[in-house]
Protein backbone atom coordinates (compact mmCIF):
# COMPACT_ATOMS: atom_id res chain seq x y z
CA UNK A 1 0.00 0.00 0.00
CA UNK A 2 1.53 3.38 -0.58
CA UNK A 3 0.16 6.08 1.16
CA UNK A 4 1.21 9.78 0.55
CA UNK A 5 2.56 11.49 3.36
CA UNK A 6 2.48 15.02 3.44
CA UNK A 7 1.63 18.28 5.10
CA UNK A 8 -39.13 12.24 4.03
CA UNK A 9 -41.66 14.25 3.00
CA UNK A 10 -41.35 16.72 0.78
CA UNK A 11 -43.33 20.00 -0.08
CA UNK A 12 -43.16 22.11 -2.99
CA UNK A 13 -44.24 25.40 -3.41
CA UNK A 14 -43.91 28.16 -5.09
CA UNK A 15 -41.19 30.63 -5.29
CA UNK A 16 -40.07 33.34 -8.04
CA UNK A 17 -36.13 32.28 -8.57
CA UNK A 18 -35.34 31.08 -11.99
CA UNK A 19 -35.86 26.87 -12.59
CA UNK A 20 -32.99 26.45 -14.88
CA UNK A 21 -30.20 25.05 -12.56
CA UNK A 22 -29.82 23.86 -9.12
CA UNK A 23 -29.52 26.32 -6.31
CA UNK A 24 -26.03 26.54 -4.41
CA UNK A 25 -25.85 24.39 -1.64
CA UNK A 26 -24.24 25.33 1.67
CA UNK A 27 -23.66 23.58 4.79
CA UNK A 28 -26.44 22.29 6.89
CA UNK A 29 -26.95 24.73 10.00
CA UNK A 30 -27.02 22.55 13.10
CA UNK A 31 -24.70 20.71 15.40
CA UNK A 32 -24.38 17.76 14.13
CA UNK A 33 -20.59 15.91 13.59
CA UNK A 34 -19.89 16.06 10.12
CA UNK A 35 -20.29 12.72 8.09
CA UNK A 36 -16.45 10.92 8.21
CA UNK A 37 -16.60 9.97 4.11
CA UNK A 38 -14.50 8.63 1.96
CA UNK A 39 -14.38 8.57 -2.45
CA UNK A 40 -13.33 4.73 -4.12
CA UNK A 41 -12.47 5.40 -7.40
CA UNK A 42 -11.88 8.12 -9.94
CA UNK A 43 -13.20 7.16 -13.07
CA UNK A 44 -16.74 9.01 -12.30
CA UNK A 45 -17.28 12.29 -14.42
CA UNK A 46 -19.70 12.67 -10.78
CA UNK A 47 -17.11 12.47 -8.49
CA UNK A 48 -16.31 15.90 -9.13
CA UNK A 49 -19.52 16.58 -7.11
CA UNK A 50 -18.56 15.25 -4.13
CA UNK A 51 -14.67 16.72 -4.30
CA UNK A 52 -16.17 19.77 -4.74
CA UNK A 53 -19.12 19.72 -1.51
CA UNK A 54 -15.70 18.24 0.64
CA UNK A 55 -13.89 21.14 -0.28
CA UNK A 56 -16.81 23.96 0.38
CA UNK A 57 -19.15 22.34 3.09
CA UNK A 58 -18.02 21.86 6.90
CA UNK A 59 -20.45 19.42 7.28
CA UNK A 60 -18.71 16.67 5.04
CA UNK A 61 -15.08 15.32 6.40
CA UNK A 62 -13.15 13.03 3.61
CA UNK A 63 -10.98 11.49 5.24
CA UNK A 64 -9.50 9.37 2.40
CA UNK A 65 -9.60 8.86 -1.33
CA UNK A 66 -9.03 5.35 -3.35
CA UNK A 67 -8.20 4.98 -7.35
CA UNK A 68 -5.22 2.65 -8.65
CA UNK A 69 -4.35 5.01 -10.57
CA UNK A 70 -2.08 8.24 -8.56
CA UNK A 71 -2.37 10.08 -11.26
CA UNK A 72 -5.85 10.41 -11.30
CA UNK A 73 -5.49 11.98 -7.89
CA UNK A 74 -2.88 14.28 -9.34
CA UNK A 75 -5.64 16.02 -11.49
CA UNK A 76 -8.14 16.80 -8.77
CA UNK A 77 -5.55 17.43 -6.24
CA UNK A 78 -5.39 21.44 -6.95
CA UNK A 79 -8.72 22.24 -8.37
CA UNK A 80 -10.36 20.66 -4.84
CA UNK A 81 -7.29 21.37 -2.52
CA UNK A 82 -6.72 17.61 -1.85
CA UNK A 83 -3.85 17.21 0.63
CA UNK A 84 -1.36 14.10 -0.64
CA UNK A 85 -2.19 12.20 2.57
CA UNK A 86 -5.62 11.37 1.22
CA UNK A 87 -4.55 9.25 -1.29
CA UNK A 88 -4.30 5.86 -0.84
CA UNK A 89 -3.79 2.75 -3.82
CA UNK A 90 -4.95 0.19 -0.95
CA UNK A 91 -8.58 0.37 -0.33
CA UNK A 92 -8.80 -2.44 2.38
CA UNK A 93 -6.29 -0.31 4.30
CA UNK A 94 -7.88 2.75 3.29
CA UNK A 95 -10.73 1.70 4.80
CA UNK A 96 -8.91 0.38 7.69
CA UNK A 97 -7.19 3.18 8.73
CA UNK A 98 -9.50 5.61 7.97
CA UNK A 99 -12.59 4.08 9.91
CA UNK A 100 -15.08 5.85 7.57
CA UNK A 101 -18.56 6.11 8.64
CA UNK A 102 -19.70 6.43 4.48
CA UNK A 103 -18.11 6.28 0.65
CA UNK A 104 -19.04 7.44 -2.10
CA UNK A 105 -18.34 4.83 -4.85
CA UNK A 106 -17.45 6.85 -7.86
CA UNK A 107 -16.29 3.82 -10.04
CA UNK A 108 -17.29 2.12 -12.83
CA UNK A 109 -20.97 0.44 -12.64
CA UNK A 110 -19.03 -2.90 -12.37
CA UNK A 111 -16.97 -2.24 -9.95
CA UNK A 112 -19.70 -0.98 -7.13
CA UNK A 113 -19.85 -4.86 -6.01
CA UNK A 114 -16.00 -5.14 -5.63
CA UNK A 115 -16.70 -1.57 -3.20
CA UNK A 116 -19.46 -3.23 -1.23
CA UNK A 117 -17.38 -6.06 -0.46
CA UNK A 118 -14.63 -4.20 0.87
CA UNK A 119 -16.70 -1.59 3.00
CA UNK A 120 -19.89 -3.94 4.35
CA UNK A 121 -17.68 -6.08 6.47
CA UNK A 122 -16.38 -3.22 7.88
CA UNK A 123 -19.51 -0.86 8.69
CA UNK A 124 -19.15 1.13 6.20
CA UNK A 125 -22.69 3.02 4.32
CA UNK A 126 -22.35 3.11 1.01
CA UNK A 127 -23.61 5.17 -1.91
CA UNK A 128 -23.07 4.34 -5.42
CA UNK A 129 -24.19 6.35 -8.25
CA UNK A 130 -26.92 5.51 -10.59
CA UNK A 131 -27.52 2.50 -11.53
CA UNK A 132 -26.65 -0.49 -8.61
CA UNK A 133 -24.98 -2.89 -10.89
CA UNK A 134 -24.28 -4.15 -14.10
CA UNK A 135 -26.49 -7.32 -13.89
CA UNK A 136 -29.17 -8.97 -11.22
CA UNK A 137 -26.48 -11.08 -10.17
CA UNK A 138 -24.10 -8.72 -8.84
CA UNK A 139 -27.07 -6.35 -7.34
CA UNK A 140 -28.60 -9.29 -5.19
CA UNK A 141 -24.77 -9.74 -4.37
CA UNK A 142 -24.05 -6.44 -2.97
CA UNK A 143 -27.69 -6.35 -0.89
CA UNK A 144 -27.17 -9.70 0.70
CA UNK A 145 -24.34 -8.37 1.89
CA UNK A 146 -25.64 -4.81 3.01
CA UNK A 147 -28.52 -7.15 4.96
CA UNK A 148 -25.65 -9.64 6.68
CA UNK A 149 -23.37 -6.57 7.95
CA UNK A 150 -26.56 -3.61 8.87
CA UNK A 151 -25.26 -0.83 6.59
CA UNK A 152 -27.51 1.44 3.95
CA UNK A 153 -26.81 0.41 0.37
CA UNK A 154 -28.09 3.53 -1.33
CA UNK A 155 -27.95 4.47 -5.20
CA UNK A 156 -27.77 7.94 -6.08
CA UNK A 157 -29.71 9.81 -8.87
CA UNK A 158 -29.40 13.34 -9.50
CA UNK A 159 -33.13 13.54 -10.50
CA UNK A 160 -33.98 12.30 -6.91
CA UNK A 161 -33.47 15.90 -5.88
CA UNK A 162 -35.48 17.63 -8.14
CA UNK A 163 -38.88 19.32 -6.46
CA UNK A 164 -40.72 19.04 -9.55
CA UNK A 165 -40.05 14.74 -9.51
CA UNK A 166 -41.57 15.26 -6.38
CA UNK A 167 -44.73 17.22 -6.78
CA UNK A 168 -45.55 14.44 -9.28
CA UNK A 169 -45.12 12.00 -6.98
CA UNK A 170 -46.97 13.77 -4.47
CA UNK A 171 -49.52 14.39 -6.90
CA UNK A 172 -50.14 10.39 -7.44
CA UNK A 173 -49.60 9.18 -4.32
CA UNK A 174 -51.92 11.10 -2.34
CA UNK A 175 -54.98 11.04 -5.20
CA UNK A 176 -54.93 14.09 -6.40
CA UNK A 177 -55.36 13.39 -9.70
CA UNK A 178 -56.36 9.80 -9.54
CA UNK A 179 -54.67 6.95 -11.30
CA UNK A 180 -51.53 6.62 -13.80
CA UNK A 181 -52.11 5.27 -16.56
CA UNK A 182 -49.02 6.56 -18.78
CA UNK A 183 -45.73 7.88 -18.20
CA UNK A 184 -42.58 9.17 -20.53
CA UNK A 185 -38.90 9.61 -19.27
CA UNK A 186 -36.45 11.48 -21.60
CA UNK A 187 -33.51 11.37 -20.14
CA UNK A 188 -30.45 12.09 -21.33
CA UNK A 189 -27.96 14.56 -23.75
CA UNK A 190 -25.84 14.72 -26.83
CA UNK A 191 -23.44 11.82 -25.70
CA UNK A 192 -20.56 11.57 -23.43
CA UNK A 193 -17.69 12.38 -25.93
CA UNK A 194 -20.12 15.58 -27.47
CA UNK A 195 -20.20 17.00 -24.34
CA UNK A 196 -16.63 16.37 -23.19
CA UNK A 197 -16.56 13.36 -20.67
CA UNK A 198 -13.15 13.17 -19.42
CA UNK A 199 -10.81 10.24 -21.16
CA UNK A 200 -11.48 7.83 -17.78
CA UNK A 201 -15.04 8.47 -17.87
CA UNK A 202 -15.18 7.42 -21.21
CA UNK A 203 -13.17 4.30 -20.68
CA UNK A 204 -16.01 2.57 -19.30
CA UNK A 205 -18.89 4.51 -20.19
CA UNK A 206 -18.36 3.06 -23.38
CA UNK A 207 -17.37 -0.76 -22.19
CA UNK A 208 -20.36 -2.69 -22.40
CA UNK A 209 -19.30 -5.12 -19.54
CA UNK A 210 -18.08 -2.17 -17.32
CA UNK A 211 -21.17 0.21 -17.78
CA UNK A 212 -23.60 -2.79 -18.61
CA UNK A 213 -24.98 -0.96 -21.86
CA UNK A 214 -24.91 2.44 -23.41
CA UNK A 215 -27.38 5.05 -23.13
CA UNK A 216 -29.31 1.84 -21.93
CA UNK A 217 -28.25 2.11 -18.83
CA UNK A 218 -26.83 5.08 -18.44
CA UNK A 219 -29.89 7.48 -18.81
CA UNK A 220 -33.01 4.33 -18.72
CA UNK A 221 -32.30 3.86 -15.14
CA UNK A 222 -33.41 7.48 -14.19
CA UNK A 223 -37.36 6.53 -15.75
CA UNK A 224 -36.92 3.10 -14.18
CA UNK A 225 -36.11 4.64 -10.77
CA UNK A 226 -39.05 7.24 -11.03
CA UNK A 227 -41.42 4.73 -12.48
CA UNK A 228 -41.01 2.26 -9.77
CA UNK A 229 -41.66 4.76 -7.28
CA UNK A 230 -44.81 6.26 -8.57
CA UNK A 231 -46.01 2.46 -8.67
CA UNK A 232 -44.91 1.95 -5.29
CA UNK A 233 -42.93 -0.81 -6.03
CA UNK A 234 -44.75 -3.07 -8.66
CA UNK A 235 -43.32 -5.16 -10.89
CA UNK A 236 -44.12 -4.69 -14.70
CA UNK A 237 -45.38 -7.41 -16.35
CA UNK A 238 -42.85 -7.13 -19.60
CA UNK A 239 -39.96 -5.05 -20.88
CA UNK A 240 -39.33 -4.50 -24.21
CA UNK A 241 -36.92 -2.43 -25.52
CA UNK A 242 -35.04 -1.42 -29.08
CA UNK A 243 -31.24 -0.31 -29.32
CA UNK A 244 -29.80 1.85 -31.94
CA UNK A 245 -25.97 2.75 -32.61
CA UNK A 246 -26.96 6.07 -34.54
CA UNK A 247 -23.64 7.00 -34.36
CA UNK A 248 -21.35 3.78 -34.64
CA UNK A 249 -17.80 5.61 -35.72
CA UNK A 250 -18.45 7.44 -32.03
CA UNK A 251 -19.77 4.91 -30.09
CA UNK A 252 -18.96 0.95 -31.97
CA UNK A 253 -19.20 -1.00 -28.77
CA UNK A 254 -23.19 0.26 -27.24
CA UNK A 255 -25.88 1.69 -28.05
CA UNK A 256 -26.65 5.58 -28.18
CA UNK A 257 -30.23 6.01 -28.05
CA UNK A 258 -32.99 3.39 -26.28
CA UNK A 259 -36.47 2.75 -25.72
CA UNK A 260 -38.18 0.64 -23.14
CA UNK A 261 -41.87 0.03 -22.47
CA UNK A 262 -42.93 -1.31 -19.44
CA UNK A 263 -46.33 -2.46 -19.14
CA UNK A 264 -48.66 -2.82 -15.76
CA UNK A 265 -51.92 -3.87 -15.25
CA UNK A 266 -53.69 -0.54 -15.20
CA UNK A 267 -50.24 1.75 -16.85
CA UNK A 268 -47.52 1.61 -19.49
CA UNK A 269 -44.33 3.80 -18.82
CA UNK A 270 -42.21 4.66 -22.00
CA UNK A 271 -38.38 5.62 -21.07
CA UNK A 272 -36.08 7.45 -23.49
CA UNK A 273 -32.83 7.10 -23.13
CA UNK A 274 -29.90 8.65 -25.52
CA UNK A 275 -26.68 10.31 -26.29
CA UNK A 276 -28.36 11.79 -29.21
CA UNK A 277 -30.62 14.39 -28.05
CA UNK A 278 -29.83 17.89 -29.60
CA UNK A 279 -29.55 18.76 -25.57
CA UNK A 280 -29.56 17.49 -22.18
CA UNK A 281 -32.73 16.37 -21.21
CA UNK A 282 -34.32 15.10 -17.83
CA UNK A 283 -38.21 15.40 -18.15
CA UNK A 284 -41.00 13.38 -16.90
CA UNK A 285 -44.53 13.65 -18.34
CA UNK A 286 -47.57 11.94 -15.84
CA UNK A 287 -50.72 11.24 -17.12
CA UNK A 288 -53.40 10.17 -14.94
CA UNK A 289 -57.03 9.95 -14.86
CA UNK A 290 -57.78 13.28 -13.12
CA UNK A 291 -54.58 15.57 -14.38
CA UNK A 292 -51.29 15.48 -16.08
CA UNK A 293 -47.82 16.38 -14.80
CA UNK A 294 -45.08 17.74 -16.33
CA UNK A 295 -41.27 17.74 -14.44
CA UNK A 296 -39.01 19.42 -15.63
CA UNK A 297 -35.14 19.90 -14.37
CA UNK A 298 -34.81 20.62 -10.71
CA UNK A 299 -38.05 22.94 -9.79
CA UNK A 300 -39.77 23.46 -13.36
CA UNK A 301 -43.45 22.03 -13.20
CA UNK A 302 -46.21 22.08 -15.56
CA UNK A 303 -49.73 20.74 -14.61
CA UNK A 304 -53.37 20.59 -16.09
CA UNK A 305 -56.48 19.31 -14.99
CA UNK A 306 -58.04 17.28 -18.40
CA UNK A 307 -58.80 19.05 -21.57
CA UNK A 308 -57.38 22.49 -19.36
CA UNK A 309 -54.30 24.33 -20.45
CA UNK A 310 -50.84 23.27 -18.34
CA UNK A 311 -50.10 26.09 -15.74
CA UNK A 312 -46.53 26.74 -15.41
CA UNK A 313 -44.27 27.22 -12.23
CA UNK A 314 -41.15 27.34 -10.07
CA UNK A 315 -40.96 25.12 -6.43
CA UNK A 316 -38.90 25.42 -3.67
CA UNK A 317 -35.93 23.70 -3.96
CA UNK A 318 -36.48 20.83 -1.14
CA UNK A 319 -35.48 22.03 2.66
CA UNK A 320 -32.30 20.08 4.45
CA UNK A 321 -31.75 17.27 4.67
CA UNK A 322 -33.38 15.86 1.31
CA UNK A 323 -31.86 18.53 -0.69
CA UNK A 324 -29.23 16.52 -1.57
CA UNK A 325 -27.25 13.54 -1.56
CA UNK A 326 -24.76 14.78 1.14
CA UNK A 327 -27.01 16.52 3.33
CA UNK A 328 -29.29 13.19 3.17
CA UNK A 329 -26.59 10.68 3.37
CA UNK A 330 -25.21 12.30 6.58
CA UNK A 331 -28.47 12.58 8.01
CA UNK A 332 -29.30 8.80 7.20
CA UNK A 333 -26.22 7.41 9.00
CA UNK A 334 -26.93 9.50 11.72
CA UNK A 335 -30.33 8.35 12.66
CA UNK A 336 -32.19 11.79 12.03
CA UNK A 337 -33.89 10.50 8.85
CA UNK A 338 -35.35 7.19 7.24
CA UNK A 339 -34.37 6.07 3.62
CA UNK A 340 -35.81 7.78 0.76
CA UNK A 341 -37.64 5.19 -1.48
CA UNK A 342 -35.80 7.01 -4.67
CA UNK A 343 -32.17 5.23 -3.45
CA UNK A 344 -33.45 2.22 -1.29
CA UNK A 345 -32.27 -0.72 -2.43
CA UNK A 346 -35.76 -2.03 -3.06
CA UNK A 347 -36.24 0.29 -5.74
CA UNK A 348 -32.90 -0.46 -7.35
CA UNK A 349 -32.92 -4.06 -7.17
CA UNK A 350 -35.68 -3.52 -9.43
CA UNK A 351 -34.36 -0.85 -11.51
CA UNK A 352 -31.56 -3.06 -12.13
CA UNK A 353 -33.49 -6.26 -13.12
CA UNK A 354 -35.66 -3.97 -15.54
CA UNK A 355 -32.57 -2.87 -17.08
CA UNK A 356 -31.22 -6.23 -17.50
CA UNK A 357 -34.15 -7.31 -19.43
CA UNK A 358 -34.29 -4.17 -21.42
CA UNK A 359 -30.57 -5.55 -22.22
CA UNK A 360 -32.38 -9.04 -23.35
CA UNK A 361 -35.43 -7.37 -25.16
CA UNK A 362 -33.04 -5.73 -27.08
CA UNK A 363 -30.70 -8.31 -27.73
CA UNK A 364 -33.21 -10.86 -29.05
CA UNK A 365 -36.44 -8.66 -30.02
CA UNK A 366 -38.71 -10.28 -27.78
CA UNK A 367 -40.56 -9.02 -24.66
CA UNK A 368 -38.94 -10.33 -21.73
CA UNK A 369 -41.87 -11.55 -18.97
CA UNK A 370 -40.64 -10.81 -15.31
CA UNK A 371 -41.63 -12.94 -13.19
CA UNK A 372 -43.82 -12.34 -10.33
Amino acid sequence: MTKRLASTALTAALVGASASAPPAVASEPDSHPPLRIVVIGLTHGHVEGVLHHARDRTDIDLVGVWDPNPTLFDKFKGKYALDDGLYYDDLGAMLDETKPQAASVMTSTLGHRAAVEACAPRGVHVMVEKPLATTGADARAMAALAEQHGVHLLTNYETSWYASNRRAGEALASGEIGTLRRAVFRHGHKGPVEIGCAPEFLEWLTDPEENGAGALFDFGCYGANLMTWFMEGQRPESVTATTRRLKPGVYPRVDDDATIVLAYPSAVAVLQASWAWTHSVKETDVYAEGGSVHAGPWRAVAERDPDAQPVSRELLHPAAPMDNEWSYLRALVQGRCGVDPLSSLENNLLVVEILAAARESARTGEAVRLAD
